[in-house]
């Protein structure tokens, strides 16, 4: 769905299973702090809100988006989680660079879900300018950290 149609922010929270005997790691990209700092917030915030507590929440920070892939796959290999959650921005230049990266994180991750046992949910911003990052990361459109740890509870569940 498109994100105009759906705020970021908004779900039933009735729907949401207790977190609090779940483990998650997160992965955050440095490059955009200001985008993927507000990611983080949001996530952290939401897992905590349905009960996970903090020591089972675990924040590993790599340079950029396209490390996100490695992050995530050492969070498998080191066991322990119930699900992770991979957040970075990436923002369109002049160059092609964003479509490789944007392409290579996804495949990346979408190869991880796909052959191995826990969810590792997609919270990568891929916009064309900053402000549509700011308006995904607490702005207008709601913060896609909360969304992604609404998905990491349900996943976990699952």
């Amino acid at each position: 769905m498109a994100t105009s149609l759906h705020h970021l922010s908004d779900y039933d929270s009735t729907k949401v299973p207790d977190a609090s005997n779940m483990c998650f790691g997160i992965i955050v990209s440095e490059w955009n702090p200001e985008i993927t700092g507000t990611l983080l917030e949001g996530a952290v915030k939401t897992l905590q809100k349905h009960g996970a507590i903090p020591e089972n929440i675990h924040v590993k920070v790599v340079p950029g988006s396209f490390e996100l892939v490695y992050g995530a796959r050492q969070m498998v290999l080191n066991g322990g989680y119930d699900a992770i959650i991979i957040l970075g921005c990436v923002i369109r230049g002049e160059t092609p660079h964003f479509d490789y990266i944007c392409e290579g994180v996804t495949y990346g991750i979408a190869h991880l879900n796909a052959t191995q046992d826990i969810p590792i949910i997609y919270g990568l911003l891929t916009t064309n300018d900053l402000q549509q990052a700011q308006d995904r990361s607490g702005g207008r459109l709601g913060n896609k950290g909360d969304e992604c740890a609404v998905d990491a509870i349900k996943m976990a569940k699952f």
